[in-house]
């Protein structure tokens, strides 16, 4: 996949030390983690997040799950130094060096070892349908028996969009570039299911996002 740019990118500033900075990260970072403690598996010890972005989130995932050794992983090289920044910085023993993986390519969950936990946050509706289908069947490739895929976002609900500014955000995006924008949950279910995943959660999360908490049998 060619690394999308997206509508608003301005807003990630790079301040000093190579670190990038997501408003929107640092402000559903609390409640990601609160997400994370209630679904992953108890007995889980490896984790993987797709998309890792900035680097803000994996190194508060790892500060409250403890228990597993997270790797982050990212297709845009640019963010890769960014990721790595914030793991150094943090000096925790749990978090291992970024990792390039672009998660919508076809092959790559084979090659992976087991996971007992994929995070994914706010990626499918900036890349297309056949990018989310293909992502959601690698990630349950790389999945361990048992493993947990958790997948948050913003989502089209029964193929409606709910409020006014998921409207204007959903436009904004395909505007940009026609092969993105909000998928349906009942879709992205159907293509779980389709990978041999079981739906255990679906569970309502604030403006108006969903958390879609898959397992793998």
């Amino acid at each position: 996949m060619p690394v999308r740019s997206v509508p608003g990118s301005a807003s990630i500033a790079n301040p000093e030390g190579g670190k990038l900075f997501a408003p929107s990260a640092a402000r559903n970072l609390d409640v990601l983690c609160d997400l994370l403690e209630q679904v992953a598996p108890a007995t889980g010890r490896a984790a993987l997040e797709l998309a890792s972005g900035t680097g803000q989130h994996v190194i508060g995932y790892a500060a409250r799950l403890p228990q597993y050794s997270w790797q982050p992983s990212e297709a845009d090289p640019s963010r890769l130094q960014s990721i790595d920044a914030y793991v150094g910085e943090a000096k925790l023993d749990n978090v291992r060096p970024a990792k390039p993986l672009d998660a919508t390519a076809a092959g790559w969950g084979a090659k992976h070892t087991p996971q007992d936990l994929i995070v994914l946050s706010n990626l499918l509706h900036l890349i297309s349908t056949s990018e989310a289908q293909c992502l959601i069947r690698e990630a349950a490739a790389a999945l361990a028996p048992a493993g947990r895929l958790v997948i948050y976002g913003p989502f089209m609900r029964g193929g409606e969009l709910t409020s006014p500014g998921d409207e204007r955000f959903h436009a904004s995006l395909q505007a940009h570039d026609p092969e993105t924008g909000y998928k349906d949950d009942f879709d992205v279910l159907d293509w779980a299911e389709a990978a041999w995943l079981t739906p255990v959660e679906v569970i309502e999360m604030p403006a108006n996002n969903l958390a879609l908490v898959l397992a793998k049998a």
